[in-house]
């Protein structure tokens, strides 16, 4: 039989066994609320970060972007600037590349100051004439779909440089060399950048050309010496053509012009011949017919006439028998004549002084 200490067998107040009752069940009620409470907090939190996982799908594409949506790696749409959606991550990523910015290509000697590309032939072309020249040009590109641009070709950028030299290259093969150097640069341009939008928008690049600019045709420099020989010469039979042809061009309108006023001269003297040979005609016919009607008045008329035509052109003499110790023979002159002798006179003399100044 054991024997229990003296503290066990002392008995124990019933106020203390009451208050620790009441603290059990208080600590117990409280470690329920507790348990309760961090259930709810954290389903609350999860809902949160729910929530902000679903929002996070929710993105801004600016004005000079385009967003390019990728779900699990693979391009499903590009949309364009302004608010959108997309489901979260890691179920769709956003790309957003610029497609305002105008890119710059250079081609030819332009994209490389090197003494070894003046030997290449890279930049050597042939012309229609099966002439070579060398030709730069620089291509001013931008993007117009980001993602044909990321995901349709592999190299945007090279498959651009092969693009645009083979549309360089076929354009300037069908322009002669004279043009190419001259007045068909801007032309060549054009349909350099007409070719190269056609090719990149077959192969679906999402690129757009702005602009081309022609920036050098020249033969190449081992000939150039002689080649420009050539160009002078040219130079000179043209020159002398367009001499000959502005000669052709003065002579032949003064030629004509007096051929055309001989012509004129001698209608109007067969105009002046005709009329004058009619007008005598139908004076001699009037004469006959008077002549017809009366024969001796209209004789003895026409004598009259005569002999008038004929005394007008000579001399008048006056015989005068009655004078004594002098010549009987006196030249009549009127005041007619000596007016007109006079006055012709003086014109000759002033003539004659303004030919001996």
């Amino acid at each position: 039989m054991s024997s229990a200490s003296p503290e066990e067998q002392q008995p124990v107040p019933v106020e203390q066994s009451k208050v620790d009752t009441l603290l059990y069940a208080a600590q117990k009620q409280a470690a329920r609320f507790y348990i309760a409470l961090n259930a709810r907090g954290l389903g609350l939190i999860a809902g949160l970060f729910f929530l902000a996982w679903i929002f996070s799908g929710i993105y801004k594409v600016q004005p000079e972007e385009q967003g390019v949506v990728l779900r699990f790696g693979k391009w499903t749409e590009t949309t364009k600037s302004g608010l959108h959606y997309h489901l979260p991550y890691p179920f769709d990523t956003v790309l957003f590349p610029k497609v305002t910015q105008v890119n710059e290509l250079k081609l030819g000697r332009t994209r490389a100051s090197s003494a070894d590309n003046s030997n290449s032939h890279d930049d050597q072309m042939l012309t229609g004439d099966e002439n070579i020249v060398e030709a730069d040009c620089v291509v001013f590109w931008k993007v117009k779909d980001a993602g044909r641009y990321l995901f349709q070709i592999k190299n945007p950028e090279q498959a651009m440089k092969i693009a645009a030299e083979s549309a360089l290259r076929e354009v300037i093969g069908r322009t002669p060399i004279q043009a190419a150097m001259s007045d068909k640069r801007q032309q060549i341009a054009d349909e350099t950048k007409q070719l190269l939008q056609t090719l990149l928008d077959k192969e679906e690049s999402g690129i757009y050309v702005t602009q081309v600019q022609l920036q050098r045709v020249d033969p190449p420099v081992a000939v150039i010496d002689a080649f420009n020989d050539v160009q002078r010469a040219r130079a000179d039979q043209e020159r002398a053509r367009n001499e000959a042809e502005a000669y052709h061009n003065d002579i032949l309108p003064r030629a004509r012009g007096e051929a055309s006023h001989i012509i004129q001269d001698a209608e109007a003297y067969k105009t002046q011949a005709v009329n004058l040979a009619e007008g005598e005609a139908k004076s001699f016919l009037s004469v006959y017919q008077s002549y017809a009607q009366a024969k001796d008045v209209t004789a003895w008329r026409l004598y009259l006439q005569s002999v008038d035509a004929v005394l007008k052109k000579s001399g008048k003499v006056i015989i005068d028998s009655s004078g004594k110790g002098v010549s009987g023979v006196v030249p009549y002159m009127s005041v007619t004549d000596k007016n007109t002798n006079t006055s012709t006179n003086v014109t000759n003399n002033a003539n004659g002084s303004e030919s001996k100044k």
